[in-house]
C-alpha cells in the first residue's frame, strides 16, 4: 500500500460506512467489555466477600461499594444503547480515571494492575469508535 492510499479505516471514516469487519470488531470489544462492566458492577451492588475484601484491601469504605456499582452500571447501561453511547464512554472514562487514582495511591504495579483502566478505557473507546461515524468524522486518522 502506498503512503497516499487510504486505509480501509480511513475510507470508512471519511464516508460514514462502516466495514463489516469493523463492525463485527467492534461488537466483540464492546460485548466482552460490557460483560465484564455488568459483572463487576454488580459484584458491587452484591457486596460479595471478594468484592469486600478488595475494597479493604486499597482502603476503600465499605459503605461505598454499592454507590460505586450502581455508577459503574448506569454508565454501562448509557454505553450500551447506541444514542447515549458518546456519554456512556465519557463517563466510563471518568469512573476509569478514578480506579487509577486508586491504584496509584495505594501503590500497585504500574503495568499490570494501576494502568489496567486504562487499557481498559483504550477498549471502551475503540469498540465505540469502530461503529460509531459520529466519532470517526470528530478523530478522524490521518495518513
Amino acid at each position: 500500500m502506498g503512503t497516499n492510499t487510504p486505509t480501509a479505516l480511513q475510507a470508512a471514516s471519511s464516508t460514514g460506512q462502516i466495514s463489516k469487519g469493523a463492525l463485527w470488531t467492534s461488537r466483540i470489544i464492546t460485548a466482552l467489555i460490557v460483560l465484564f462492566l455488568l459483572f463487576d458492577g454488580i459484584t458491587k451492588v452484591m457486596k460479595l466477600p471478594v468484592v469486600l475484601a478488595a475494597c479493604a484491601q486499597i482502603g476503600l469504605p465499605q459503605s461505598l461499594v454499592v454507590g460505586i456499582g450502581i455508577t459503574l452500571l448506569a454508565c454501562t447501561v448509557l454505553y450500551v444503547i447506541p444514542q447515549t453511547s458518546i456519554l456512556g464512554a465519557i463517563l466510563l472514562t471518568g469512573y476509569l480515571g478514578g480506579a487509577v487514582c486508586i491504584q496509584l495511591r495505594v501503590g500497585n504495579p504500574l503495568f499490570s494492575q494501576t494502568l489496567f483502566p486504562v487499557y481498559f478505557g483504550v477498549l471502551v473507546w475503540l469498540g465505540l469508535y469502530l461503529r460509531e461515524p459520529r466519532l470517526r468524522s470528530l478523530v478522524p486518522f490521518r495518513s
